[in-house]
């Protein structure tokens, strides 16, 4: 099984993902970011598209990986990922699918103002343009597709493990 945690810059992905794995037995997390990050490193560079997402082999690339790990390991994958484009989720979701992986899609959600404020406060990344960036198309994916395709989880106020607290009992019930 696949616990996706989806949702933009500041709404906790990382820091939920950490105290979500401790609560499903024999799961372990899966940064899908690395994917990403071993493209970027390919020399000479793959073509400028300003995020490893839109480069087409990251989506069948973390698709390959989880499959491949949950076949060595087992047990649940929490992957910590934001994909706020319905083509690239319907890419992974298929894969999976075409797998016969089940994936339960959870999405943080926080008003705009807190993800800003989160982001400008963030003691370990520090602000980031980047980050900021990212609201708009997160609230548009939000009133489109997004929240449509996955179970909600407002985490305005919440704290980080109450939240991976209801990731943990929903996937558990």
């Amino acid at each position: 099984m696949i616990v996706w945690i989806n949702g933009t810059h500041g709404a906790g992905k990382t820091t939920t993902s950490a105290l979500v794995q401790p609560l499903i037995p024999d799961s372990r997390v899966f940064d899908a970011e690395k994917v990403g990050e071993t493209l970027m490193d390919i020399k000479p560079s793959l073509p400028s598209m300003g995020n490893f997402q839109h480069w087409p082999p990251w989506r069948p690339l973390v698709v390959e990986t989880a499959r491949h790990v949950l076949d060595y390991v087992g047990g649940t994958l929490v992957v910590p990922m934001t994909v706020l484009v319905e083509q690239y989720w319907r890419e992974i979701s298929a894969g999976l699918a075409r797998h016969a992986i089940p994936v339960r899609h959870f999405v943080l959600h926080a008003d705009q103002d807190t993800l800003r404020r989160r982001i400008k406060g963030d003691t370990v990344l520090g602000p980031s343009a980047f980050r900021l960036h990212y609201l708009e198309p997160y609230a548009e994916a939000a009133r489109t597709w997004l929240h449509a395709e996955a179970e909600v989880i407002d985490t305005t106020h919440l704290t980080p493990v109450q939240t991976a607290e209801q990731i943990a009992q929903a996937v558990k019930s």
